[in-house]
């Protein structure tokens, strides 16, 4: 049966055969390394600039007081609010703004963070100095009645560098992730039929009876 197969099936099947049973490792590894260096070479970088607003307690008010309105504030500054002010600022519209900037507070001190990212470092920086002004305006109207001040603590500056990952760290992710999933394919993968089997021992033969003399 095996002289009548076509001869293009056989040299399919010897093909496979070549390749062993560990390949999907090495291979999923150099796909992923093609894949992650063709992303790092393609995206577009972005930036990252980070400036510090605090509260500040007014006389007569507990520094708890300053601690809790900075939690509170920190919460709104990524509002509408807040945006439509600093959109002039920013040199973008409150829709695209909220897209481009974070916040954050700390657990014991009255801090907030806020984070502006975008593909030029100045504009990066210009996001969050803009968010932080307003945030400080917006809040200072009510400083009275809150016992609270906001100011602007360290303003942002240009990033030196990208905060997106570079091409030679997108090729390492992807790397590490092609040949994740290669050994994954392994692991799952039923033996093939031409996979060498385990040695199997003798079975046992049972002793040959023993003849007593006549």
């Amino acid at each position: 049966m095996d002289d009548i197969r076509d001869p293009k099936d056989r040299s399919r099947r010897a093909g496979r055969r070549a390749l062993p049973r560990w390949a999907p490792v090495p291979l999923g590894a150099a796909a992923g390394l093609l894949a992650g260096l063709g992303y790092g070479l393609a995206a577009t970088p972005q930036y990252a600039a980070t400036s510090y607003v605090m509260a500040v307690a007014q006389p007569g008010a507990e520094s708890a007081t300053a601690l809790g309105f900075a939690q509170a504030y920190g919460r709104i500054a990524t509002g509408s609010a807040v945006l439509a002010a600093a959109q002039a600022g920013a040199h973008l519209p409150a829709a695209s703004l909220k897209s481009r900037v974070a916040a954050a507070t700390s657990p014991d001190a009255p801090m907030i963070s806020v984070t502006g990212s975008a593909p030029r470092a100045g504009a990066a920086a210009d996001i969050a100095n803009a968010v932080s002004r307003s945030l400080a305006t917006l809040a200072n109207k009510d400083a009275a009645s809150t016992g609270v001040h906001l100011l602007v603590f360290s303003p942002a500056t240009a990033p030196t560098a990208p905060s997106s990952p570079s091409a030679a760290l997108s090729s390492a992710v992807g790397a590490a992730a092609g040949g994740l999933l290669g050994a994954l394919v392994l692991l799952v993968r039923p033996a093939r039929e031409n996979d060498p089997e385990p040695a199997r021992l003798p079975a046992p033969t049972a002793p040959a009876p023993e003849r007593t003399p006549v």
